[in-house]
């Protein structure tokens, strides 16, 4: 294949000599949705009625339905896939967990999706129930699952769909370490994107088809890596990374990314906007124009009113789960504001605690959570999930990444920078330990740090879970952002510690001076 993007003459001319050998494809696309049903804030996070009335709120189904209503009434010929990771994220997940993820998609009419790691969150089975309930393929190339009974004869590799005369291969890919990710057992075994893909290339060219579009959640790196790697794929529709291409701000890159021959998309996440690419194929299947945008799933997109009714619908029964007893505390968790942006606090370390607790088996022995993101203390006795989630009411993801004892250092600087002024970024933490001196200067303020029980090593590389919001820099962290194999997009912080209550009922809260400040 060769790409170029041709000028409005030159693609008139090519267009008057051979009309009838040119296709013209859209291929719509969404990643990384995470069960965003409801509008979401500027944040990320659950955007209130009063907000989306005032138009501050982007995304959700109702919207999302507009904008692929009016699309599709524009367009002569498209595809609606998905990059994978419809599901976890809100409670409609823990609720509803495929079900209501795959009837909104029917509704909107997709063409085929790959697996997400999150799709593994609950085991085969529930992928399987979304699977069997869905009126499209669900695609993963790179994966042995013929000692899976459970979804061995459920997922395809790749597969070829007909639009408009023409035949479109379609290829799915997985993160390799999804079995580190998520929760697929161990009768699957994830391989090598680029050789999964190619060799799904090769059996679809021995089919006769010449237009191949990949879903890859994999990330914007191995997208481009598999570009790189292999021969005969035209479009790499992408998620994982929830990365923003276009010209638009925080895009990371071109939309599309051209590499090689490979036009790359990907359309961020949460529903906040719908990925729109226009390619032109001559009669051997070459792309000789490519282009398009994300499309931002604002106040401008007027939200359908029969899925709305829908999803309000399905939004009640969630009461249900904030009035659910998760846990019995012996007595008051303290999340004071004025104690957990200042000093160890109690709920502070059952936060750390838990977040260390569900990654200590991935070589993590740091965790660091910012006093700020800690918004109530819980009474003592009978623990709702609602009390968990006025605690920690951001849906922020648990992060791992591994950065130098240095950079250690210099985080929990920042963390007691603003400690005089109450600063959010005071770190709460497990598995190390330190000294704060609040009257010497910003920067300088950190000492006696130990982690496992010995002195940090400033050389040495540790891995760390966070929170997605301080890892990708806030709070002043910004030297989180560029850490070592970095993950965002863990389990929802607030279902972590949830499930740490529980598993140490009756839970008791407790400080143990892992955190000493200098009189």
């Amino acid at each position: 294949m060769s790409f170029r993007l041709l000028s409005t003459a030159a693609a008139l001319a090519l267009s008057a000599g051979s009309a009838s050998a040119d296709y013209a494809l859209t291929i719509l696309h969404t990643n990384d949705f995470h069960a965003r049903f409801e509008p979401i804030s500027k944040y990320d996070s659950t955007c209130g009625e009063e907000d989306n009335a005032a138009g501050e709120c982007f995304g959700g189904s109702a919207r999302l339905m507009t904008a692929l209503n009016d699309a599709k009434a524009k367009l002569d010929n498209y595809i609606l896939v998905d990059g994978g990771d419809q599901f976890q994220g809100t409670l409609f997940y823990t609720y509803y967990k495929g079900k209501l993820a795959a009837e909104m998609m029917n509704k909107m009419g997709y063409d085929a999706m790959t697996v997400g790691n999150h799709e593994f969150d609950d085991g085969p089975e529930v992928l399987r129930g979304f699977v069997d309930s869905v009126d499209f393929p669900v695609l993963m190339s790179n994966a042995d699952i013929s000692g899976e009974p459970l979804i061995a004869d459920a997922i395809q590799k790749s597969t070829i769909i007909e639009k408009n005369g023409e035949k479109i291969g379609l290829i799915g890919l997985t993160p390799q370490d999804t079995h580190e990710l998520a929760s697929p057992g161990p009768n699957i075994t994830f391989t090598d994107p680029s050789e999964a893909v190619q060799a799904e290339v090769d059996k679809l060219t021995e089919a006769g088809v010449n237009k191949i579009v990949v879903l890859s959640h994999s990330g914007y790196n191995t997208d481009i890596t598999v570009a790189r790697n292999t021969t005969g794929v035209d479009v790499i529709v992408g998620g994982h990374s929830n990365t923003l291409l276009g010209d638009m701000d925080g895009a990371e890159g071109p939309y599309p990314t051209m590499v090689n021959n490979t036009a790359i998309v990907s359309a961020y996440a949460y529903g906040k906007f719908l990925g729109e690419l226009n390619v032109t194929f001559d009669d051997a299947g070459e792309i000789i124009e490519a282009s398009g945008q994300p499309l931002i799933m604002d106040a401008g997109v007027s939200e359908d009113a029969p899925v709305k009714a829908r999803i309000a619908e399905a939004a009640a029964p969630l009461e249900e789960i904030r009035s659910k007893v998760v846990a019995q505390t012996a007595e008051e968790i303290v999340g004071a504001r004025d104690m957990c942006r200042a000093e160890e606090c109690p709920m502070g370390n059952l936060v750390a605690d838990a977040m260390l607790d569900r990654v200590k088996d991935q070589g993590i022995e740091i965790a660091l959570e910012n006093g700020g993101g800690l918004r109530a203390s819980i009474d003592a006795g009978e623990v709702t999930m609602g009390e968990v989630l006025t605690v920690l009411p951001f849906q922020n993801t648990l992060s791992t990444f591994q950065v130098t004892g240095a950079t250690m250092i210099e985080a929990l600087e920042n963390g007691v920078s603003q400690i005089e002024d109450g600063g959010g970024r005071f770190p709460q933490v497990a598995g190390i330990t330190f000294t704060v001196d609040p009257s010497a200067e910003p920067g300088s303020r950190i000492s006696e740090v130990m982690v496992g029980g010995a002195p940090i090593d400033a050389e040495k590389l540790y891995g760390v879970v966070s929170n997605n919001y301080v890892r990708n820099g806030g709070d002043g962290y910004k030297m989180f952002i560029d850490a070592q194999n970095a993950y965002d997009f863990g389990p929802d912080l607030a279902d972590v510690t949830a499930e740490f209550l529980a598993a140490n009922a009756p839970y008791t809260p407790y400080v143990d001076g892992r955190i000493t400040i200098k009189e």
